[in-house]
């Protein structure tokens, strides 16, 4: 199975290098908290729950070489590593979650410390467990909405790469091919860091999967052609009404899908729900490097001097959200009762 990651027995955690996906499949070692936090943030690893996988893992190796044996030292290592690893990418509630999780963890064993650190290092795996079953889940629940072969477009790339392994959005294009429900996928580029050309698309051939990549800005034009029976995309933070931010893109494909009258499914654990935050508004949107939409693999392709905007992701209003599809169950509107029920799971 397709995985973002191994995590050696020598405590390295080597990486897909993404950045360097299709043409290159290179590896990318992390041993410190510091290089795990380099590899988030420059996205050699990317997608909400691989994030989440990968900062607490980062999080272990920040305190493995912790040598003393005094706790004050000890937990303040822990938050210097923490405070590292959360600074890395603003937008994906899981990576918060995860760090969190550790460091309640750490906080609520009263152990030795070298026994404290292999508690550390069981929990981080099995956050990465719980959530190729979530994953699997998902894929079958999703799955379960469709009773004949389907036409599914997706954006960006919410696949093994994107999590500890299988997929959400295409978690449930792995399932309905396994069941023979699936005719085609259409594969959006997803411009500035094409995820969907270089990765998606990565994944559904290494695997036999039927698709076709289309630009962005081809979506409506297939839509409008009763060519597209569903749209299934991931998520990197869902708000209490069900607001969900995801990669730049795809509110443009919601409003297209409503217009359409096409289902449109948001895919993710329940990790990537987020309570505290009461709507999209209070998402904070990641801002990335001009030069990633001004440039093409390093060559310019308008004017210099031509300026430009990058935000990396969007938010869709819940109210265009048919399904949200959680390992826990398919919950749909009104989303801040539907959602509520999945809190406490969380």
């Amino acid at each position: 199975m397709i995985a973002p990651f191994t995590f050696s027995q020598d405590d390295t955690l080597l990486f897909i290098d993404q950045r360097r996906l299709p043409w290159e499949e290179a590896s990318f070692p992390a041993s410190t908290a510091q290089e795990v936090a380099q590899a988030i943030k420059e996205m050699v690893v990317r997608g909400a729950p691989a994030i989440g996988i990968a900062a607490a893992i980062g999080l272990y190796l920040g305190i493995k070489h912790y040598k003393k044996s005094d706790p004050q030292g000890f937990f303040s290592l822990l938050k210097e590593s923490k405070n590292l690893l959360a600074s890395t990418r603003p937008t994906a509630v899981n990576l918060f979650w995860a760090l969190d999780r550790m460091e309640r963890v750490a906080i609520q064993s009263p152990l030795p410390i070298e026994k404290l650190k292999r508690r550390l290092r069981a929990e981080a795996l099995r956050i990465w467990e719980e959530d190729v079953s979530a994953n699997r889940k998902i894929g079958a629940l999703g799955a379960d909405l469709f009773s004949s072969p389907v036409r599914i477009l997706t954006h960006c790339n919410a696949g093994a790469l994107a999590t500890g392994g299988y997929g959400t959005a295409l978690g449930i294009i792995r399932t309905l091919h396994e069941r023979g429900l699936m005719k085609l996928v259409l594969v959006d580029e997803t411009r500035p860091l094409l995820q969907g050309a270089r990765l998606t698309a990565w994944e559904l051939y290494k695997e036999g999967i039927s698709h076709r990549l289309i630009t962005d800005s081809m979506a409506g034009y297939f839509m409008a052609k009763g060519l597209v029976n569903a749209i299934v995309v991931g998520a990197d933070r869902i708000a209490a009404n069900g607001d969900t931010a995801n990669k730049i893109g795809t509110y443009s494909l919601a409003v297209l899908a409503k217009r359409h009258e096409i289902p449109f499914y948001v895919a993710a654990p329940i990790s990537t729900l987020d309570p505290s935050t009461p709507s999209g508004d209070a998402i904070s949107i990641e801002e990335r490097r001009k030069t990633e939409v001004t440039s093409l693999e390093g060559l310019r392709i308008c004017p210099r001097g031509t300026m430009a905007f990058n935000p990396a992701f969007d938010i869709t209003p819940g109210e265009l959200v048919t399904a949200i599809i959680t390992e826990k169950g398919v919950v749909q509107p009104p989303y801040p009762i539907s959602l509520s029920s999945l809190w406490e799971e969380r």
